[in-house]
């Protein structure tokens, strides 16, 4: 038992609190269930990245919205009596408790989810205690991947392609605006970046599924994306990840051929810009989120990503809704970040922004209280002077 208190390196904390992030799970488990019922859900969801962000509000919306059974997979660090685990592995116990105390079944794992293993273990599981799944969300984010069949190990970069990039970036650490300039992606950064966070292990996943007979008819898969404004192009939608993002649309593509004849369908969900720990990573991306909440602040349509899948699941998936897909077929729940009267007041914004009206023109106190949520800090109605339970377990895991 220790007292946890927040440690930043980078755009990275060290420490997460396991009583503020039960808090944080409790809290977006309370937004989906005020919002009532959500009608024709599914009822046996499998999360590939189920710990955090969307994927683990996909999991809180499912369970709690739907009333589903879900499986989660992640890689996340318990901790100790020593030192804290991640806020990954804190998010998944109390979620399982929460399911538990909900007569809700819940089962996760933890472990590579690029790996052939964890994916053996998964269908095992699934095979004995679900028979099949109606819904496969993937939501993977990580620096590298090992590749199961070769055993290669790739790293992801975020990078223009062809030439470097400056622009103006936010130092979070000091609330101060900076100009930033990154150098060009070169050898095998593209091929490197989509063999992590491209469409082939979402694809290995369906197939493994599809196999061994476990996608029930009529069932969706549904993988994450970003595409964001013109500004953010050159580092994300045009560079490097941006590459990635493509070959997940070309796996999607393919998955749709390959459930068609179940009656299923694959889509691919662009999604807003949010501080997750994955955008955190990102440069230019922290200064426009920051510029973006304000503005959606003052709108009356800011959505963290609990709002954002229960509106994925509530208005696009089910309940009678339509998916309302663009012209690629996407669905497409950065409507409201795009709208022309937001994009307008934020890049008006972006052009005026210096450090010294960087507090009038932007949101850092909730872009800093966002980040801070993530690893449980900051939460009301937790006591942060007291000692806290860091080697809590996830219980299905132990």
């Amino acid at each position: 038992m220790i007292v946890v208190v927040p440690k930043i390196r980078g755009f990275i904390c060290t420490t997460a609190h396991p009583d503020g992030c039960a808090k944080h799970v409790a809290e977006q488990i309370s937004v989906v269930k005020n919002r009532g019922p959500i009608s024709g859900g599914p009822k046996r969801v499998l999360v590939i990245g189920a710990s955090t962000g969307y994927g683990l509000s996909s999991r809180i919306t499912a369970a709690f919205g739907c009333g589903a059974s879900t499986v989660g997979v992640f890689f996340e660090k318990p901790g100790d009596s020593t030192r804290t685990g991640t806020a990954g592995y804190y998010n998944s116990a109390a979620f399982e408790r929460e399911a538990v105390a909900a007569g809700l079944y819940a089962r996760s794992f933890n472990g590579d989810a690029f790996s052939d293993p964890i994916k053996q273990e998964v269908i095992a599981a699934i095979k004995a205690d679900l028979g099949q799944v109606d819904c496969v969300i993937y939501s993977l984010a990580s620096p590298r991947r090992t590749h199961p069949k070769t055993g290669e190990v790739f790293s992801s970069v975020l990078k223009p392609i062809g030439q470097s990039f400056t622009n103006k970036n936010l130092n979070t650490a000091t609330a101060t605006v900076e100009e930033i300039t990154i150098h060009p992606e070169e050898g095998d950064d593209i091929a490197n970046t989509i063999a992590v966070m491209g469409g082939e292990d979402w694809q290995m996943w369906m197939d493994a599924l599809l196999a061994e007979n476990l996608i029930a008819p009529g069932a969706q898969t549904l993988a994450y994306s970003y595409i964001g404004p013109e500004l953010t192009w050159p580092i994300y939608k045009n560079g490097t990840i941006g590459k990635a993002k493509e070959d997940l649309e070309r796996v999607q593509r393919d998955l749709d051929e390959k459930l068609a004849p179940l009656g299923g369908k694959a889509w691919v969900s662009v999604n807003k810009a949010l501080v997750t720990q994955a955008s955190s990573a990102i440069p230019v991306v922290p200064l426009y989120i920051s510029l973006l909440y304000k503005v959606m602040k003052e709108n009356g349509t800011h959505e963290d990503c609990i709002e954002q899948c229960d509106r994925l699941f509530r208005e696009r998936l089910y309940n009678g809704a339509s998916p309302q897909p663009d012209e690629a077929g996407r669905i497409r729940l950065d409507d409201w970040e795009m709208a022309p009267e937001i994009q307008s007041l934020v890049m008006s914004r972006w052009e005026q922004v210096v450090t010294e009206n960087f507090q009038e023109l932007g949101d850092i106190e909730g872009y800093q209280s966002s980040f801070l949520r993530l690893f449980g800090f900051g939460l009301e109605g937790v006591d942060y002077d007291a000692d806290s339970n860091t080697a809590m377990k996830v219980p299905s895991i132990g």
